[in-house]
């Protein structure tokens, strides 16, 4: 017998047409959620999803992608000196950039609270974030020239130098072969015999240009013919007479004497008396004992000017491009932490002075623990940057260092598309990139969750 329902009374839940309205409106949001987020869902999976799982299976196969080696890209990676190189690089790059940015930007935040245009200066710091990597890494790359004429850098450095020491005052000349001077291994020249007080010596020099000669260097011949029995005397000249003419080894009347030379007397070995040529380039020793001596012209009189750092060189290629990278990003790190630190209570900050501590104890006993989290978020936000860093690298490093500064970013496209046409290598290393980031990100994601509930 068929029960009947009563008129008016509610359809039982195990029929098909009496599910819950309320059901139906919320399957209806699912679905129009899933509209909207399918074509970002498409996305996702067109430019991340499906290159990482090609990327993986195209790492088992060799260059060509049509025999399956397994393993073996693996292994030749970790094998191979270059890759090797990067990986060491790399982890440089993960232990030193974010410390020292994270530093930096704490460090600035605290500072600029205290400065009265604040906001232009966190401007001013910021400005490098809006400069591409490929325009940074060309300004880095001319900063780092080795010509202190062209990299402002060396230009700085050289005019550090000059500061606190006197420059070489003929860095060009050299001696006349076989005319009374003779070259020793530490680039000084000394006389071939020897002199005693009341000789006269005629020390001719060659490689100066007459345009470069001091304004006050005056003609030697006076100086060559003169006599003191009581001195060992003698003058420098440049031995060139201008317009062709001349005797060479022979103080010539048209020939130009060169002042503020050091000269020496040596005895024994050990330098007995010393003296700088006067504007006719004349010298004198005076107050010797009698014997022989001979004459030595230093080398600091012939040393080069300096030429600067070799910034882009094997040794400091990798630091010269994390100065160029610590450029870009400290403004970054100091607005992220300022803005933790405008949220700091200010009430344990006052606490704390108020009970004698001063600002360096407030600032490692309070800010900084207090920091902690932004201070973790900005270090591990920048690990997962550094390990990707690619356009500096290629850009600033020159070819003959390519191998000494690359990392894994740029190693992995020199093996696949720059000249190693191995693009199963160069998967390979993208896959050990994509390994060494992921755990990263998940830290970073778990610690935004935490904080978010």
């Amino acid at each position: 017998m068929t029960a009947v329902s009563a008129p008016g009374a509610a359809p039982s839940a195990g029929r098909p047409g009496a599910a819950d309205p309320r059901h139906r409106a919320r399957r209806r949001r699912r679905l129009a959620a899933l509209a909207f987020v399918l074509p970002a869902l498409l996305l996702l999976g067109a430019l991340v999803v499906y290159p990482v799982l090609f990327s993986v299976g195209r790492s088992l196969f060799d260059a060509s992608g049509t025999r399956f080696v397994g393993a073996g890209n693996y292994t030749e990676m970790f094998r191979d000196p270059v890759t090797l190189t990067a990986v060491r690089n790399s982890a440089i790059w993960v232990v030193v950039a974010p410390t020292l940015l994270t530093g930096l930007g704490l460090v600035l935040a605290v500072l600029v609270e205290k400065v009265r245009w604040a906001t232009a200066f966190k401007l001013l710091l910021f400005m490098p974030m809006a400069v591409s990597f490929l325009a940074a890494g060309i300004i880095f790359r001319l900063a780092y020239e080795e010509d202190p004429d062209r990299g402002v850098l060396n230009a700085a450095v050289v005019g550090v130098h000059d500061v606190f020491a006197d420059s070489s005052p003929y860095p060009t000349a050299r001696a006349r072969e076989g005319k009374g001077l003779a070259k020793a291994p530490d680039a000084s020249y000394t006389t071939v015999g020897s002199a005693s007080p009341g000789d006269t010596l005629a020390l001719g020099l060659v490689g100066v240009k007459p345009a470069d000669l001091p304004a006050e260097a005056r003609p030697a011949y006076g100086a060559a013919s003169k006599k003191d029995a009581d001195a060992l005397s003698g003058v420098v000249y440049l031995d060139f007479t201008p317009g062709g003419g001349g005797e060479p080894g022979k103080v010539d009347p048209a020939e130009s004497g060169l002042p503020g030379i050091t000269v020496e007397a040596v005895r024994d070995g050990r330098t007995a008396a010393t003296a700088t040529t006067a504007a006719d380039g004349s010298f004198a020793f005076r107050g010797l004992e009698a014997g022989s001596y001979s004459v030595r012209l230093p080398a600091e009189n012939f040393a080069p000017p300096p030429e600067g750092i070799s910034w882009l060189g094997p040794a400091l290629i990798t630091p010269a491009i994390i100065g160029a990278y610590l450029w870009i990003w400290t403004g970054f790190a100091m607005v992220l932490i300022g803005a933790g630190l405008s949220a700091l209570p200010r009430d344990a900050l006052e606490a704390a002075r108020m009970d004698g501590a001063n600002e360096w104890q407030v600032f490692r006993s309070i800010t900084v623990p207090l920091l902690a989290p932004i201070l973790t978020v900005v270090f591990v936000t920048l690990v997962i940057n550094v390990m990707k860093v690619f356009d500096l690298v290629y850009i600033i490093a020159p070819g003959p260092v390519q191998q000494d500064a690359t990392v894994l970013a740029t190693q992995m496209w020199l093996v696949s598309f720059g000249g190693g046409n191995d693009q199963g290598l160069g998967s390979a290393l993208g896959v050990l990139l994509l390994l060494l980031v992921v755990p990263a990100m998940v830290f970073n994601v778990r610690r935004f969750r935490r904080s978010q509930s």
